[in-house]
């Protein structure tokens, strides 16, 4: 019997129907596997600490504090993209898990409990490094993909953040990462210029009409009011002899036209925003 296996065996190698691998294709195969293997878990820490830090430095998780009113704001400002190629990596570390000989010598579920907990703990620590806040500020002068896994200069139309540039009696004008905006308010009472405000409400065009406002620390959205800084970052507040750039106006065409002639006539921005910005 053991004799006609061996023949059996010989014959399929002699006609080509077995081949043979020699000892270095054989290493460079188990190399590579660990390579990808061990890139994929790499990959998969940093993405868990950017998600961490992207939920723990914006406005995120702050729209849950309105209530049922935050959610869909909390859901539109998401980082689904982080998550999505997060879980691909996931998978794809479990799967060259089962290629591996660790998946004959150890239960898989054990391996992937024992995977996904190194990948947690170590993404929690990275969270104490300024790792993040470097890829931050490497995607403020890079365009995609950087920019789509870390959106926080994106447009939401159901929350907004920022600093109180000017306050009139039924809206704010404020600094976002987008520019300055105005949102439409009615009950302003308490809210002071140079303050950090989060908003809930609905998006119209290049308005924002806010259903509710809070005024937060910046401490609570230090990558937001970075994104700030970043955008205002040549303009200086407190001269109003100065014309603001068209690219911190975040408003209509026309309504940007109608503030640039109005800062040719050396009138302040105050007067300017409470002639041109349309309600």
């Amino acid at each position: 019997m053991k004799n006609e296996l061996e023949n059996k065996i010989m014959g399929k190698i002699n006609d080509g129907k077995i081949r043979l691998k020699s000892k270095y294709v054989f290493w460079a195969e188990k190399l590579g596997l660990g390579t990808a293997f061990t890139l994929s878990i790499v990959l998969s820490i940093l993405f868990f600490n950017l998600i961490l830090f992207y939920l723990k430095e914006t406005d995120n998780l702050k729209y849950l504090s309105f209530g049922k009113f935050g959610i869909f704001a909390f859901l539109e400002s998401f980082p689904y993209l982080l998550v999505i190629v997060f879980i691909v990596l996931i998978v794809f570390s479990g799967y060259l898990i089962t290629k591996s000989d660790a998946s004959y010598k150890k239960p898989f579920g054990q391996l992937i409990i024992f995977m996904i907990s190194f990948i947690v703990f170590f993404g929690v620590v990275l969270t104490y490094t300024g790792l993040s806040q470097k890829i931050e500020n490497h995607s403020r002068n890079l365009r995609e993909p950087i920019r789509m896994l870390l959106p926080l200069a994106e447009i939401h139309d159901r929350g907004v953040s920022g600093i109180i540039f000017e306050k009139y009696d039924n809206y704010l004008i404020i600094q976002t990462p987008q520019g300055l905006r105005r949102i439409e308010f009615e009950n302003n009472n308490d809210l002071k210029e140079g303050s950090f405000v989060i908003a809930v409400g609905e998006r119209k065009g290049f308005n924002f009409f806010a259903s509710e406002i809070k005024v937060i620390e910046r401490d609570d959205v230090p990558a937001i009011g970075r994104e700030i800084d970043f955008k205002f970052r040549s303009f200086d507040r407190n001269d109003f002899n100065k014309r603001i750039p068209s690219n911190l106006l975040y408003f209509e065409d026309e309504e940007k036209k109608c503030m640039e002639d109005c800062f040719r006539s050396e009138r302040s921005p105050r007067d300017c925003f409470d002639e041109c910005i349309r309600p």
